[in-house]
């Protein structure tokens, strides 16, 4: 199947926005070594296509809210069915269309930034200089736009040069090796620091799950992906590690947004807090009876609190049936004083 329409939306959304700025007065030449139209150019085409799979997130969001709440049921059905694996997977999908929970959904984000970032990659590894005029024109491209994108860089580093670029490939684009191998190095710890922390932060919102593939899977996406960009990331364009840099920190504002407003489901015996202990009528607890609030003394003090009177059993004191009734007054009367 041809990736060319994913090359073309991503030319197209790039190059509006640079034509953007640059009619904003934003200069397109060097200042301070970068060419700011073009990095602002990037910058804002992962703000676009944010928005644009922002309804898809909140989906997702919501499907593993759904399929956190129906872990118990989940549960019950493996226990149930425990050796027959045929009738657990037809009572799990028969669980998740009543309950219109997608396993999938949870994924589906992920899934479709892929084709972006393997666009954009593809668009930015394009910008060589050395290629002929005929393919500098391709995705919509006009030669003056290719040109002017080809030398475009960040702090005196070009933006399609990578860290793992050869003597010739830094030849081709006039660049200074060590200039360019410590930005790419800066920006690719970057890039492991936020996509680790993405992770964190939404396995820190929603807790490790209980399952043992699924908690395999967390620690894989939580240390080995970040741990494998420290290897992947010097294949990777100047370019396409900015685009990855604020997509993650689109991402932790993106996330930090949703799990607040729809904060992770509450599973049964987990530990509540004392605020969220079940009270009787009068604000006593069943088997923890509120003790009266201290008040402020002078300057702020605590005062000491109020004793509570014992409570006095009144059935155990009662006298037991049939038995003889006793005087008060003889029980507490003091014994006789010994004759001398």
């Amino acid at each position: 199947m041809s990736l060319d329409w994913i090359y073309y939306a991503i030319s197209w959304i790039l190059l509006r926005w640079h034509a953007l700025w640059d009619a904003i007065g934003v200069p397109d030449g060097r200042v301070l070594g970068t060419n700011w139209a073009w990095i602002l150019g990037i910058l804002f085409l992962v703000v676009t296509l944010r928005v644009i799979l922002f309804p898809v997130f909140v989906k997702q969001i919501k499907s593993q809210r759904a399929m956190q709440a129906l872990q118990p049921k989940v549960k019950a059905l493996q226990e149930k069915h425990k050796g027959d694996r045929e009738t657990l997977q037809k009572e799990m999908m028969e669980l998740y269309r009543t309950e219109k929970a997608n396993p999938l959904m949870g994924c589906l984000p992920m899934f479709l930034q892929i084709p972006v970032f393997f666009g954009l990659f593809h668009v930015l590894q394009h910008l060589d200089p050395s290629i002929s005029d005929k393919y500098k024109q391709l995705y919509g491209w006009s030669l003056e736009q290719f040109n002017s994108a080809a030398d475009a860089h960040l702090f005196n580093a070009p933006i399609s040069a990578k860290f793992g670029s050869s003597t010739a490939e830094l030849a081709a684009l006039g660049a200074n090796g060590t200039t360019v191998k410590v930005l790419a190095g800066i920006l690719v710890l970057i890039m492991m620091a936020t996509t680790f922390l993405t992770s964190r932060q939404m396995i820190l919102k929603t807790g490790w799950a209980e399952d043992p593939q699924q908690k395999m899977i967390q620690r894989l996406m939580l240390y080995g992906i970040p741990f494998s960009l420290l290897i992947s990331g010097a294949l990777f364009p100047i370019g396409v590690v900015i685009y990855w840099v604020t997509n993650n920190l689109f991402t932790l504002a993106q996330q930090q947004w949703v799990l607040r407003k729809f904060p992770p489901v509450q599973m049964a015996g987990a530990k509540t807090s004392s605020s969220a202990r079940p009270a009787t009528s009068g604000g006593r607890g069943i088997n923890n009876p509120v003790q009266p609030a201290r008040t402020g003394g002078l300057f702020g003090k605590k005062s000491a609190p109020e004793p509570v009177s014992p409570v006095v059993d009144t059935k155990a004191l009662a006298p037991k049936p049939g038995a003889k009734p006793v005087n008060p007054k003889k029980a507490t009367r003091p014994a006789n004083k010994p004759k001398r």
